[in-house]
């Protein structure tokens, strides 16, 4: 049996292609529909099993944040059957499926965390307006780092003035959160990049500013909202967005829900330094992305090229040996 660390996504994974995720008769699906009732909020298999992808409806935080925990924690159970996990990673609001997929929480504390953070990320900002995103390349096609990319995001950031922050740090990518106005002023003072078929910066529908200073407020109101879940320590170890680790033996549940709650809500995810560690400390023998979508694997790929990992230290090595019997990155949805 392989040693698997698991990844899984955030905020923004559920796309189109995603319908038709959630079996109707399961338990979890079931039982996070009839919370959603007793919350006032929409049917998640009636989302899920929607004609077409509504972009406003479904990227909706309140919405779009259950949906990923759900088709990332199904993902979770069957990846139990097959392989042994080592450590769990996440970006973003995937650390709330983490946490119910490593037992920190049962599920319908886990699932009421990440409701109230998701209702918690449509509130207006302090200038009264929503929040806003874009993304950003710090690296060439190659995976190469660019020094002068991530200079000009350094100095966009600085010209925000505080209405803009490095919300999630991918490695390769940087998400940028903040009020519109800051988001703008940032768009405007970085030079235009294309990757692919993909031209940069890229503003991200249904932004929402988490993990910066702006949401430290409305995170402060959710959390007090589900001071009263009850934590354990996880049965696998997690790598949070500092890079920081939380280990069967070792976690104290308070410290485990005071990062959950408080810390991360307002403060940069670095999804790219918990990869770091979950490889060099723990060496799996592959990644394996749970869903909805792929949307971390060029992220993870690009941390493994970077550390040189299993000797892959270019784009070209790294893409031979996903051709090869014994890919290290996997993905649950493809």
């Amino acid at each position: 049996m392989s040693r698997a660390a698991v990844a899984f996504p955030g905020r923004g994974s559920y796309g189109p292609t995603s319908l038709g995720s959630l079996p109707s008769t399961h338990a979890w699906v079931r039982r996070a529909d009839e919370l959603r009732e007793l919350m006032g909020l929409p049917s998640l298999i009636e989302l899920d099993g929607a004609g077409r992808f509504e972009p406003a409806t479904h990227l909706r935080p309140t919405n779009a944040w259950p949906l990923v925990f759900l088709c990332g924690l199904l993902d979770a159970e069957r990846i139990a059957d097959d392989h042994q996990v080592v450590v769990v990673v996440a970006s973003s609001t995937g650390w709330y499926t983490a946490l119910a997929a490593s037992g920190a929480l049962g599920f319908d504390d886990a699932f009421r965390l990440v409701q109230e953070m998701a209702t918690a990320a449509e509130a207006p900002l302090a200038d009264g307006g929503p929040g806003a995103e874009l993304i950003y390349p710090l690296s060439d096609e190659a995976w190469q780092p660019d020094a002068a990319l991530a200079t000009a995001l350094e100095a966009g950031l600085r010209e925000a003035d505080g209405n803009a922050a490095l919300a999630v740090d991918l490695g390769a990518f940087a998400v940028v959160g903040g009020n519109g106005s800051g988001v703008e002023v940032v768009s405007a003072a970085l030079p235009p990049v294309t990757i692919g078929d993909r031209a940069f910066p890229l503003r991200l529908a249904n932004g929402e500013g988490w993990h910066t200073p702006l949401r430290a407020a409305s995170a402060n109101e959710a959390a007090d909202r589900v001071k009263d879940l009850a934590w354990d320590r996880p049965n696998v170890t997690l790598v949070d967005g500092r890079g920081v680790r939380f280990t069967p033996w070792s976690t104290d549940p308070a410290q485990l829900a005071e990062q959950s709650l408080r810390g991360q809500a307002d403060a940069t995810y670095n999804f790219a330094a918990s990869v770091r560690v979950a490889l060099r400390e723990y060496a799996p023998d592959v990644i394996l992305l749970s869903g909805p979508g792929g949307s971390l694997g060029a992220a993870c790929a690009g941390v493994i090229v970077s550390e040189g990992y299993r000797g892959l230290r270019s784009r070209a090595e790294f893409e031979t040996s996903q051709a090869s019997s014994a890919p290290i990155l996997l993905a649950m949805r493809r």
